[in-house]
């Protein structure tokens, strides 16, 4: 199967894969964890933004696991519907919106028709993001622009529309950054400077907030495995054995930990453990999940 050719096509993306995104990984993860019994998020309401895939997708799926009342949105409509009925197949309470989160009118609606629908908002996870890798002078303005209008401005334009409605309430909000804010990638620098960005965002909002009973943090996840990144290595038509096999070499070059990358269901473990009502002192903070990776920078 691996003959010179694919071989080389093999090697060439995981050259190209890089550190900081979601990706699959070499070796095996743990277990998944067992959330029976466990109701720390009971009757909360969770709003996610990107959760049609990914780690959005894996927080919904805990958090509804957990208790809450999950709201989400994403702008695939087919997705969207399948996440929210495994989550009631389950035993949990969700409800999908399509929503674009560079457009403010969808914002504007998706937090209105949740809080309409659940009477308010206990905890915000601003997840939804995109990438892809090409040299600075290669990159076209449209593409710079959509870029960090998902991830820049998608995330003010969420926190803006959320905020008024968590005010003297309490809460909490969690933005997805990415290790990427402590080292940079070549081809990366569209998706580094948005989530340098992000921190900033956190940061600012976590020093205006903290006093009306609102703390922000941020996650930083390593390299994880989501459809984001096997799109954008060229593999979602290859087979499942050819993308473990480049993301395997990959993972034992730039994850010096570990030598993995996690599975979705493990940075949304850390997002719940971030959120718990044991972590009431965090603030401000960019919490690095990377199984190792920024260590050895």
């Amino acid at each position: 199967m691996l003959g010179a050719a694919a071989a080389g096509t093999l090697a060439g993306a995981a050259i190209g894969i890089t550190g900081g995104m979601a990706l699959a990984g070499a070796g095996r993860p743990p277990a998944a964890p067992v959330f029976e019994g466990r109701r720390r998020f009971a009757d909360q309401v969770v709003m996610i933004t990107g959760a049609t895939s990914g780690i959005g997708r894996a927080a919904a799926e805990a958090f509804a696991a957990e208790g809450a009342r999950v709201v989400f949105c994403g702008r695939r409509e087919a997705l969207g519907a399948q996440v929210e009925n495994t989550i009631r197949e389950a035993g949990g309470e969700a409800l999908y919106i399509r929503a674009d989160v560079r457009e403010k009118d969808d914002i504007d609606d998706f937090v209105r028709r949740a809080v309409a629908q659940f009477g308010g908002i206990d905890l915000a996870l601003n997840n939804a993001g995109i990438s892809f890798s090409k040299p600075l002078h290669e990159i076209g303005a449209d593409e710079w622009d959509d870029l960090q209008d998902t991830n820049v401005r998608g995330v003010f334009l969420s926190m803006r529309a959320q905020i008024p409605h968590m005010l003297d309430r309490g809460g909490q909000i969690i933005v997805t950054s990415s290790v990427n804010i402590d080292g940079a990638r070549p081809g990366l620098g569209a998706y580094n400077a948005s989530k340098r960005a992000l921190a900033g965002l956190v940061q600012t909002a976590a020093l205006e907030y903290a006093g009306r009973g609102l703390r922000v943090n941020g996650i930083c996840p390593g390299a994880t495995d989501t459809e984001m990144i096997r799109r954008q290595a060229g593999f979602m038509d290859a087979p499942d054995a050819a993308w473990n096999a480049a993301i395997g070499l990959w993972s034992r070059s730039n994850v010096s930990g570990l030598q993995r990358v996690a599975a979705p269901r493990e940075i949304a473990a850390a997002i719940l453990n971030m959120a718990s009502p044991d972590m009431s002192y965090l603030n401000g903070s960019m919490i690095f999940v990377d199984g190792g990776m920024t260590a050895s920078l």
